[in-house]
């Protein structure tokens, strides 16, 4: 049975990215949940990944963390999370791969807050420039790929998980988006599973005070 560490379903993005994945890879898991910020958290965290880092996943004696790692391994166990195509699974790993190590002003400027709406902040150069590139990006795939389905390659695949937390960062603080860009992030919103973490974040009762930006 696959264990996956993950941290507080309304702020943890990078938890958000396995999990979701998972679920709709259709993976069996145990769900290992460690409320971040707390004095006990390194420990806890620690304890399951020496890394100290969510999410971590555990198959057996095997840990993968690292959210783009834990997304690949459970491309592999599914056989399913990327697109057969070679073009569309390359187009899909790139993406994946520029939201894992980009878009730094997004990420600091708007912290995910999943169970809020209706935030905003002052919009910097660099931020509008992450919205854009993220904006062009999804346009990018929907035109190229996207013809089977609602997701940025028709099918659900490793990029709609990286890409999650962003269309909720969207929805709370109102991004301006194309149509087509704003089309997916309601596409996002209506997904079930999405729905299960949006209940789950919402009955939380941890605050993070520096991650409710714009309030």
């Amino acid at each position: 049975m696959l264990t996956l560490l993950i941290g507080n379903k309304n702020y943890s993005s990078w938890s958000l990215r396995a999990w979701i994945l998972l679920r709709h890879l259709g993976l069996e898991f145990i769900e290992l949940q460690v409320p971040l910020d707390l004095p006990d958290t390194a420990a806890r965290l620690r304890a399951f990944n020496p890394a100290g880092l969510v999410p971590a996943l555990r198959d057996g004696e095997l840990l993968v963390w690292d959210s783009l790692a834990v997304c690949e391994y459970a491309c592999e166990l599914a056989g399913s999370g990327l697109p057969a195509d070679r073009a569309a699974r390359a187009l899909a790993r790139s993406v994946a791969a520029e939201m894992h190590s980009g878009f730094r002003a997004l990420r600091g400027t708007w912290p995910m807050n999943a169970r809020a709406t209706g935030r905003r902040t002052a919009m910097s150069p660099a931020l509008l420039a992450d919205v854009a590139r993220i904006d062009t990006l999804w346009n990018q795939c929907r035109a190229t790929q996207g013809g089977g389905g609602p997701w940025l390659l028709g099918e659900y695949s490793l990029a709609d998980a990286m890409y999650a937390p962003v269309a909720l960062r969207f929805h709370t603080y109102g991004a301006q988006l194309s149509p087509v860009a704003a089309a997916y992030v309601q596409a996002v919103l209506a997904d079930p599973i999405m729905g299960e973490w949006l209940a789950a974040a919402r009955a939380e009762p941890w605050v993070i005070a520096h991650d409710e930006a714009g309030a």
